[in-house]
């Protein structure tokens, strides 16, 4: 493989992981404010409305974050009936084609969060609650890790395709 897609590789594969750990972080985050939310309203008495659903919003880019990640380490879900038994060659030739329909479909959710997003921003659009934030930020998230995700599986047509030809990347 060309220094240019190994580098590439690095690249990508590095910034997945420090998204993806940053993903992590956002549990205890999470737990602070549901805990906060607990005391509040059943120690003091004094609810405070935003806590469930800025944990909701937290929860929603941790799933986000979490994507890269996962397709870099191999750990998403895989029917393994037949694949186990393949070869590394085999599993190679399997990845790609299903790599295909992930790129095909990682596309299709892209073109529709940057509608939705220009959709937000156009429109001011917040969520219908108490609290009435601003759905902006977390529609930003999910595009930006909609391409992180989308790089991602490049990567990891390069690394199939270096399996195939006998190499390590």
């Amino acid at each position: 493989m060309p220094q240019l897609i190994k580098g590439y590789v690095r690249l990508i594969d590095r910034i997945s992981d420090y998204v993806g750990y940053l993903a992590a972080s956002l549990i205890f985050f999470m737990g602070a404010t549901l805990l906060f939310d607990a005391f509040t309203r059943n120690v003091i008495q004094m609810p405070v409305h935003w806590a469930i659903e800025l944990t909701q919003f937290t929860l929603a880019a941790y799933y986000f974050m979490g994507g890269p990640i996962t397709l870099k380490n191999n750990e998403h879900v895989r029917m393994d009936l037949w694949y186990a038994n393949l070869s590394d060659r085999g599993k190679a030739k399997m990845d790609l084609v299903t790599i295909g329909c992930l790129i095909f479909y990682l596309v299709v959710m892209l073109v529709g969060s940057i509608s939705s997003l220009q959709y937000a921003i156009q429109t001011g659009e917040r969520r219908f609650s108490i609290w009435n934030p601003s759905v902006i930020p977390i529609k930003a998230l999910l595009t930006v890790c909609l391409v992180l995700m989308l790089l991602q599986a490049f990567c990891l047509v390069f690394k199939h395709i270096a399996t195939l030809r006998g190499e390590r990347i």
